[in-house]
């Protein structure tokens, strides 16, 4: 068997994310859900960012043992938990595989020269996300898989205009090289001690992106009830609270880590659940 990293770090995690990964308001069931479902998606890219050795063998042996997950024979404790997971929500397999394809595509694609082209690898790395947590609350259908996959792809990009130093010290750039050079960028402009004017013109460029793609998340809350509707405002006001949180600090994310307070955390959560009911 792989040897992993023990489960606890990387669920530690869950408290630095943008968004309430699983809020202590909902019932401690789906609670359970979400967390066996985030402990999925943060070993995959554990697997894939920091495993020594070889990766792709790594994310083949996660592929595999997801196989065992899904008949309840899994061996690594985050598997394990999430086999029930599996059993009393129902969820298909494949939306677990996209994201092992994800972790296995930063072994190989370093950057992205346009916007759609990272948009396409968000559809691998982020989205398969809500789906799942559609899935649990079972509220998947057509219409909100879209808007979810808006959601979470706005996600992932404000992680990545986050972590842009983090990201560059494992040789990757997320930031479309196409926006670069037209914005007179490089990436010596990535690595400096602080965001240069012409950085910060593109990531106003993409913060404004992600910042539509957020928009949908309330047709999405609008669309659900009850719990489904409370994790979801979770997610979207988290996110939008944290993009904000870069255009606050003049998108400085090179010599700063801009994060929000929790009271604007919570102030944004609480505006997607108003622009929901009065939906």
């Amino acid at each position: 068997m792989y040897v992993t990293t023990r489960p606890e770090p990387i669920m530690a995690r869950a408290a630095t994310e943008n968004f309430p990964v699983a809020s202590r308001l909902l019932p401690a069931r789906l609670r359970t859900h979400l967390l066996a479902i985030y402990g999925f998606a943060r070993l995959a890219d554990e697997l894939g960012d920091e495993a020594p050795g070889d990766r792709l063998a790594a994310l083949d042996w996660l592929s595999e043992e997801l196989d065992r997950a899904f008949i309840g024979t899994a061996t690594h404790p985050l598997l394990r938990a999430l086999a029930p997971t599996i059993a009393a929500c129902g969820l298909s397999r494949e939306p677990f595989e996209r994201l092992i394809e994800a972790n296995r595509v930063d072994q190989r694609i370093r950057s992205y020269d346009t916007w759609p082209a990272l948009l396409a690898y968000c559809h691998l790395s982020a989205d398969p996300v809500g789906e799942l947590v559609l899935s649990v609350f079972g509220a998947g259908s057509p219409e909100r898989i879209a808007h979810s996959n808006a959601v979470c792809t706005a996600l992932q990009l404000t992680e990545h205009w986050q972590d842009i130093r983090e990201d560059l010290a494992r040789a990757r750039v997320y930031v479309p090289l196409e926006d670069l050079a037209r914005g007179g960028c490089t990436i010596d402009d990535l690595a400096a001690e602080q965001v240069n004017e012409r950085l910060r013109r593109v990531l106003r460029l993409e913060a404004a992106r992600t910042a539509a793609l957020f928009r949908e998340g309330d047709a999405l809350a609008a669309s659900l009830r009850g719990w489904s509707r409370l994790a979801v405002a979770g997610y979207v006001g988290g996110g939008r609270a944290a993009l904000e949180a870069l255009a606050l600090a003049d998108y400085e994310v090179l010599a700063l880590t801009p994060r929000p307070t929790p009271r604007r955390t919570l102030g944004a959560i609480v505006r997607v659940l108003v622009r929901a009911a009065g939906g």
